[in-house]
């Protein structure tokens, strides 16, 4: 008995240290699209995201040389590497950005990217046999609607536009739940850092001669002036939003799952519109408070885990 309830204590700890690495990481995202949109004043959309996972990548090698942290890549891993990197460092982003470009409303463009939660389940019970519970289903659908209410509500540009934007975004959604469940098969001698490093590396291998054919041929040189805000921009893109971000999510997933892990890209509206409102004094009407509350609720009803599950684990 008191070693069950050891076990127990010590599960609540470490996934109290996942919860703030997600937290932290959403926090991060959440701030990234400023910054995109900053950078997409003198880059294109393509070349953007190729400068930024290369200097990423530069980031994790330094940082991983000079502490020893890097893990050697074993052959038979490379193809689920190469997997992940094509899901999410290349797919996902390309199928992201473009797919907001088709559609004429950037409000449903974000609720359809905000959808990964409620995918994230019926893919990691497929695909991986992931124990799906009802809490983990309510609390999705709960933080869901908050998100749409969040998002809708006080908008009057319901546009859809193109439908191959529709689809773009949805394959994005996809792309982003398979790259949580191929964390969840990457084998556990791989560190964090290993993980994240690996999957950008491999994803320039399908940037490069992607943007070698479109965009190389369309680049055009800016003065220095015009670079400097955009250009640190990028960095903060890469040194934040692709490497410490990255890190704090792949651990999260490694520890609680990919339903439980996928869940918290609700929370990122929500910091969205608090940091709007502090930094730039945008109004939050009731209804949007309301609709914060519905998703943190939904949260943590997601998260639960009876005391008899807890022991089984």
């Amino acid at each position: 008995m008191l070693l069950h309830s050891g076990n127990i204590c010590i599960k609540v700890m470490n996934n109290w240290k996942a919860y703030l690495a997600v937290i932290v990481a959403m926090l991060i995202w959440s701030t990234s699209g400023i910054a995109t949109k900053i950078a997409l004043q003198v880059f294109t959309p393509l070349t953007l995201v190729t400068l930024r996972f290369t200097l990423a990548v530069v980031v994790m090698l330094v940082v991983g040389l000079a502490s020893h942290k890097l893990n050697k890549i074993e052959k038979k891993d490379v193809p689920l590497f190469l997997l992940t990197a094509f899901v999410q460092s290349f797919l996902y982003y390309v199928c992201e950005t473009y797919g907001m470009r088709l559609i004429s409303s950037p409000t449903v463009a974000e609720v359809l990217l905000s959808t990964s939660p409620l995918f994230a389940p019926l893919l990691a019970f497929v695909l991986i046999r992931e124990k799906v519970t009802q809490n983990n289903i309510i609390g999705i659908v709960l933080s869901t609607i908050g998100v749409v209410m969040m998002v809708l509500i006080g908008s009057d540009n319901f546009s859809i536009g193109s439908p191959w934007g529709v689809v773009l975004c949805f394959a994005a959604v996809m792309s982003a739940v398979l790259y949580t469940i191929c964390l969840r098969k990457i084998p556990a001698q791989y560190n964090n850092l290993s993980i994240v490093f690996y999957s950008q590396l491999f994803g320039l291998l399908f940037f490069y001669p992607t943007w070698a054919i479109i965009d190389l041929p369309r680049l055009q040189i800016v003065s220095f002036s015009e670079m400097a805000i955009p250009s640190l921009a990028i960095v903060y893109l890469a040194v934040f939003s692709s490497v410490v971000a990255y890190v704090l999510f792949s651990y999260t997933v490694r520890e609680i799952g990919v339903t439980r892990g996928n869940a918290f890209n609700n929370i990122r509206p929500v910091f969205t519109a608090v940091i709007m409102m502090l930094a730039f004094d945008e109004q939050m009407p009731i209804v949007k408070w309301i609709a914060m509350l519905l998703v943190i609720i939904g949260l943590f009803i997601c998260q639960y885990q009876p005391k008899k599950e807890m022991i089984n684990k």
